[in-house]
Parts: C-alpha cells; sequence; structure tokens
C-alpha cells in the first residue's frame, strides 16, 4: 500500500482521497497547507494524520506519493520539491503552465528515478476501450467534444474580484480547467492533431472565459467547445461513415449510443465508473508497485501531446500565462 500525502486542502482532495481510499492501494498519511489550522481542519475528517504548514518539514515525513492540487501556477515549484526529496508525484490538472515546465518535471522524475503522473481522470476511464473497440473499424469523419460548467467563482469576477480560476498569475482560464477533458479524450482516442487553434472570449488579463477551438488531424478535424460563464448540456459526438456516435459526457462517461444513417440505434455496454478518479488513482498505484514502464510513458506521452496542443490553442488565442514569461 502506498502512503500518501496531499498538499491543498479544497474540495478535489477530498474527492481524491475518497477515490484512493475506495481503491484500497493508497494509506493517507500527511497533508500540507500554508496555515496550520487549516491543515488541521481538514485533517479531521482522516485522522490519525500527519499536518504541516512547512514544506522542507513536509517534504521529510514519512510518505511515497503526494497529490498536489495546488492553484495552477504554484504545481511546478511544488513538484520539483517533491521529486527531489524522491517522492512520486500525481499533480491535478493542469499539471503545468506550459511545455517547458512539463519537460522540466519529466527529466528530473527520471534522474530521481520517481514517477510523475498528471491527473487528468477522463483519460483512464474504462469506458474509452470500449468506444475504442467500437470505432475500430470505422471512418472517423470528426467528432465535437464540449465541457462549459457555469463557475462557481463568476460572482466574485463579476464583483470586481480576480479569482485565481480566471488570473493570469495562476494559469486560470477556462481551457486550462474544462477544456482539457476534452483534448485528452480526442487524444485518448485518436492521437495528437498536426495542428490546432482557438478562439476565445477573453478578459483583460487575456485568460478565457470561453472559446471554441479545432484540433487539425489529416483526415478530420474534433471541435473543442469550453466555458466557465455557462452551461453545456450536450458534450460529445463522435462521426463516423456509418452513422453518430453520442456519449453523455466527456468525462464520467455513463452512455455511449451509436446512430447509424438509417436512424436505428445500437447502445454500447459502459459501465459508469463507480468514482469519477477511481480509475485514475488505480492505474497510478500500478505503475508505481509494479513499476510498469510501458504504461507510465503511455501517460506520459498522452499529458506531453496535451500539454503542447493546449498551448498552442492558448498561442493562437492570444492567452499569456505569467509563467509563460518566466
Amino acid at each position: 500500500m502506498l502512503k500518501l500525502a496531499i498538499i491543498g486542502t479544497g474540495n478535489i482532495s477530498h474527492q481524491f482521497i475518497e477515490a484512493c481510499q475506495l481503491s484500497k492501494a493508497y494509506q493517507l498519511t500527511a497533508v500540507y497547507s500554508r496555515k496550520l489550522e487549516t491543515a488541521r481542519a481538514f485533517a479531521k475528517t482522516y485522522e490519525p494524520l500527519e499536518v504541516f504548514d512547512n514544506l522542507e518539514q513536509f517534504w521529510k515525513a514519512d510518505f511515497d506519493v503526494v497529490y498536489i492540487a495546488s492553484p495552477n501556477a504554484i504545481h511546478f515549484e511544488q513538484a520539483k520539491q517533491a521529486i527531489t526529496a524522491q517522492k512520486h508525484v500525481i499533480v491535478e490538472k493542469p499539471a503545468f503552465s506550459n511545455p517547458r515546465e512539463l519537460r522540466t518535471i519529466i527529466d528530473l522524475a527520471v534522474e530521481n528515478h520517481v514517477f510523475f503522473f498528471e491527473a487528468a481522470r477522463n483519460y483512464h476511464e474504462k469506458a474509452f476501450k470500449t468506444i475504442e473497440a467500437f470505432l475500430a473499424d470505422q471512418t472517423i469523419l470528426g467528432a465535437d467534444f464540449s465541457y462549459a460548467k457555469y463557475s462557481s467563482k463568476m460572482k466574485d469576477l463579476l464583483g470586481g474580484k480576480n479569482p485565481n480560476v480566471f488570473s493570469a498569475k495562476f494559469s486560470g482560464g477556462s481551457l486550462s480547467d474544462l477544456g482539457i477533458y476534452p483534448v485528452y479524450a480526442a487524444i485518448r482516442l485518436f492521437g495528437q492533431p498536426k495542428d490546432a487553434n482557438y478562439t476565445a472570449t477573453q478578459l483583460k488579463n487575456t485568460v478565457d472565459l470561453n472559446g471554441n477551438g479545432n484540433l487539425i488531424y489529416p483526415d478530420f478535424h474534433v471541435s473543442i467547445r469550453t466555458g466557465k460563464n455557462y452551461d453545456v448540456l450536450d458534450h460529445a459526438e463522435i462521426y463516423t461513415s456509418q452513422g453518430t456516435l453520442h456519449l453523455n459526457h466527456i468525462q464520467g462517461i455513463s452512455s455511449a449510443v451509436f446512430q447509424k444513417h438509417d436512424g436505428s440505434k445500437e447502445k454500447l455496454t459502459i459501465n459508469a465508473p463507480q468514482h469519477l478518479m477511481l480509475d485514475e488513482v488505480l492505474a497510478f498505484a500500478s505503475a508505481i508497485e509494479n513499476k510498469d514502464l510501458t504504461a507510465y510513458h503511455t501517460y506520459l506521452n498522452a499529458a506531453l501531446a496535451v500539454n503542447q496542443v493546449l498551448y498552442q490553442m492558448r498561442q493562437s488565442a492570444g492567452i499569456i500565462f505569467e509563467a509563460d514569461q518566466k
């Protein structure tokens, strides 16, 4: 069983711990927060648990792997420290702001003989294996993948505040936070596109509220739509020469229905995940415990492809993070 530590005390960390407990592959041992009282309040749910507000002391604690769920722009420095301390690292998506940061972390992990994972949960969903098998003998003509959700931070933004999720300093925006899901789905199903672009509704700091992108493959395009100031209700369609495959969502997939050109329908057998993060935490634990370099490099290659595509899309829209200028 892997000893697990947590950086970040938001709701996403609670969800990750729930999945880890379901997996029975992790034992939670420590939590870090900038404020000790915050770490203690978080730890009450999981006691006994070591709590820290000092990162130097935290890295010396007895754990194997750390889950980092701090604000996006902080991931890079914390991941570097973790790897240097010989800890495996799971970084909540988006793991890093740009390809330079990601490449640095991957190289550092190799040097220190530890693993780095980007926690992009939908990439690991078992539903994609079913979808891949169904599409294997079909000609792909294109796809529309969307993920937009009205942000709980919109009230603050409209009130004149600058929440982290809409901040260039913290590498925020709709594409980074939500658009990463449809991009991961496209790369899981179709591989890396030859080109990508994005147009967006942007704030004065260039960060996007919503936008539409295009992943360009040799024989088809995948449209990407994302937003944090509205909700999307119809999330995913894949077009083939034989018909259209409709998915109920781009993550947490529980339904996939193929409608042929004659109107007849075929329902794929999809086993919805018990927990949205369960498949990913099991994949990470398996790779670490079995030293499975084949699976590990598959995950790394996907993370590299997604990070590069997101960077291309941001550049085409003129979305500039402070991390890009370092």
